[in-house]
């Protein structure tokens, strides 16, 4: 798609393409070759990519890469998916601790990373086998696309999916091309990435082809205490070979970030743009790297079966510097204020799969095994020595925590032009231990292991109304398990293993419609989900989360979708109305530190990081002159509650963008340039929240304006 050109965007409608596990609905031999590859737990390719997602009974939105590129920083995962509706993607401006990704409400209590939302670079899981996942290593600059599934059907993913976020990178092809671009602005930002895309060998018998994405980015930061640096790379190859392929994917990452906190109400009302004295006392940072390799094979075996094979290894190393308590004040169990983590993770999937006509529709049936494990040493250490804060001191834990899963899955299609019925079962078991190694006065073994389990249903039917009118409907049950941080310490605020933390477990359904007329395409869709044994924040102080059940929650609402083009103006416009409570009371704790819940919460409050309304919309004009494209974009997002009391709120806000970007062509070579303006009117906002900060620092504030600006060079060599 030319950079600028919006012709395919009609792809970006609320379609379906509901595939669990790995599992593709649908597609033909031919078609298979054409895509991503093995990887792939949804695979989509062109035009037919369309057809499948409008004739499936479920919601999914698809980003083309080129669209979630053009005019954008290609940094966040942030600045491309504001036209999903039901998603939200907050921008912390806090690089330390990730973005905040939630979906019709799972994910939103996360303080950190992201979590109740499965995440995949081309097949791989991006999310730890405990459920907690990382999107810094999304390689934006080398996406052929991003898929956003919503509502029943994620739940086939695996535990702790509230919805699945999967990038897919483009496949190398002939001509041969190189792309590397530039991009600067506010606070001293900076981005250079760099693409090579191709194939080997003669084109009438192509080898591998490979792409590969590497891509570097510092900032000075919003706040004090907030610079940030990040390297990238990202190498994908893959090869046909007689009734299959083979793709390996090799990821490296590397950060080091500061960590600015967020501000009080009084703070954050003086002055959005300080920091809060404790991070600079403490000097609070954060480094990261990462190194991942992956490997999947698929196989025909003739009559429309076919077997696929993929796994997966990789490191993770975090080293964390905290703004918790020193001196008489640490409890004897304390963890102490600097974490250094090794981890090692690495998974399995087998599947074997059943592809059929008939002359009245069309089966597909899947079945396989997806195992996970990661094992991870942690030590922790106090932050301070003598009088000097923000430094390694003394040892305060040592343990090693393993996470493992193993959940064998089945799903089956049938699909007529007018029907389709999809149907899928997984049995997921997630297991945790902890042995624990530090053991001394005041701090006895905390050794011991928990098990969650159950099964995933799931039953979804599209029907056509008309040509131009689709209705579909699904329903299903879901399993999320905490994450190996919620589960390391206990109320008390102590390290050791919280065996009291129970999986929540959830029922949720969605009905729609989905149209498509020669002007664009629309979808509207009503949800619900009502949870038990839901899983929230009990405090949250310097960086260190607690974590309790708090009984029965409900999230029911409606989200509008559309693409609409009239001549030389494309519209795109995204609506979400949620209303999501706690359907029982609890008790939570009011501040920190906290040896026990003794605050009410009441029965009907708003779960808190949660807006009830949130829009989107996007005007883009083409002038046809220099293949300019203008854009503005506003994003609403409404008031929210920043704890489970909802004695406080993040006010609403509305922020516009500004940009216009350029393309020329000459011959083999094409330039783009770009220019954008964020927060236009310069608006001072919480951009995100902190729910239940034990301290009370709930806010972190919004960029304020903000100028971008950035070039690249493409050349294709034939």
């Amino acid at each position: 798609m030319p950079f600028g050109r919006r012709t395919d965007l009609r792809l970006l409608a609320s379609g379906s393409l509901l595939l669990a596990s790995g599992i593709a609905f649908s597609q033909t031999p031919t078609e298979r070759e054409d895509t991503a590859g093995a990887l792939a737990p949804v695979v989509v390719s062109g035009d037919g990519a369309w057809q499948r997602r409008w004739l499936a009974p479920g919601s999914v939105e698809v980003v083309d890469g080129e669209e979630l590129r053009a005019g954008q920083l290609q940094i966040n995962l942030s600045e491309g998916l504001g036209r999903v509706p039901g998603l939200v993607v907050r921008n912390r401006q806090n690089f330390a601790q990730d973005l905040q990704i939630s979906m019709r409400g799972h994910g939103a209590r996360a303080p950190f990373g992201v979590r109740g939302v499965r995440l995949y670079v081309d097949g791989i899981p991006a999310s730890a086998p405990d459920g907690q996942g990382q999107a810094a290593n999304f390689p934006i600059g080398s996406a052929d696309r991003i898929e956003v599934i919503r509502g029943p059907f994620s739940a086939l993913y695996g535990t702790s999916a509230g919805g699945v976020i999967a990038l897919y990178t483009q496949d190398g092809q002939r001509p041969t091309e190189w792309r590397s671009g530039l991009a600067a602005g506010a606070n001293g930002l900076w981005r250079l990435s760099t693409q090579l895309s191709g194939q080997t060998g003669p084109a009438e018998r192509p080898g591998w082809s490979y792409t590969l994405d590497a891509g570097k980015f510092a900032t000075e930061g919003e706040r004090a205490q907030s610079a940030a640096s990040r390297s990238t790379g990202n190498l994908k190859l893959a090869r046909a070979h007689e009734g299959g392929r083979t793709v390996l994917v090799f990821n490296r990452q590397s950060s080091v970030a500061q960590d600015p906190l967020g501000l009080t109400r009084a703070e954050f009302e003086a002055d959005p743009g300080q920091t809060t004295a404790a991070a600079t006392q403490f000097n609070t940072r954060k480094s990261v790297s990462q190194t991942q390799l992956g490997l999947a094979w698929e196989q025909a075996l003739g009559d429309g079966h076919r077997i696929e094979l993929m796994g997966y290894g990789g490191q993770r190393q975090v080293r964390q510097f905290l703004a918790v308590p020193t001196g008489a004040q640490i409890p004897a169990g304390s963890g102490g204020g600097v974490i250094d983590l090794a981890r090692d993770y690495w998974g399995l999937n087998a599947r074997w799969r059943l592809d059929r006509r008939y002359d009245s529709g069309r089966l597909t049936v899947a079945a396989g095994l997806a195992s996970d494990r990661q094992s991870e040493d942690r030590l922790g250490y106090e932050n301070f020595v003598g009088g000097t804060l923000g430094v390694q001191g003394n040892l305060r834990r040592d343990e090693t925590n393993r996470a493992s899963t193993l959940d064998p899955y089945v799903q089956a299609e049938w699909r007529t032009e007018a029907t389709t019925l999809m149907a899928g079962l997984r049995h997921s078991r997630v297991r945790f231990s902890s042995d624990d190694r530090y053991i001394v006065a005041g701090n006895p073994d905390d050794s011991g292991e928990v098990t969650f389990s159950g099964f995933s249903p799931v039953l979804g039917l599209r029907r056509e109304i008309t040509p131009q009118l689709q209705a579909f409907a699904s329903v299903g049950r879901g399993l999320e398990t905490p994450t190996l941080n919620e589960v390391a310490y206990r109320a008390s605020g102590l390290s050791g293993l919280n065996p009291a933390l129970n999986a929540s477990r959830s029922l949720s359904a969605e009905a729609g419609l989905r149209g498509r007329q020669g002007w664009g395409s629309w979808s509207a869709t009503l949800f619900e989900t009502r949870t038990r044994d839901e899983i929230v924040v009990l405090s949250n102080s310097g960086g260190r989360s607690t974590f309790q059940n708090a009984g029965r929650t409900r999230r029911h609402g409606l989200e509008v979708a559309g693409l609409l083009q009239w001549g030389r103006l494309t519209v795109t416009p995204a609506f979400t109305w949620m209303d999501a409570r706690y359907r029982d009371g609890f008790l939570t704790c009011a501040g920190t530190p906290c040896a026990a819940p003794t605050v009410p919460v009441a029965a009907g409050n708003r779960m808190p990081g949660l807006a009830r309304q949130q829009a989107y919309l996007q005007l883009a004009w083409e002038p046809g002159w220099a293949g300019s494209v203008f854009t503005l974009e506003a994003l609403h997002t409404g008031r929210m509650a920043v704890n489970d009391r909802n004695t406080e709120f993040a006010a609403a806000s509305t922020v516009f963008n500004l940009g216009v970007r350029f393309e020329q062509n000459r011959g083999d070579w094409t330039w783009r340039e770009f220019l954008r303006v964020d927060n236009l009117t310069d608006r001072a906002y919480a951009g995100s929240v902190i729910v239940n900060e034990g301290n009370g620092r709930y806010y972190e504030p919004g960029a304020r304006r903000s100028v971008y600006l950035g070039v690249e060079l493409v050349r294709r060599f034939r």
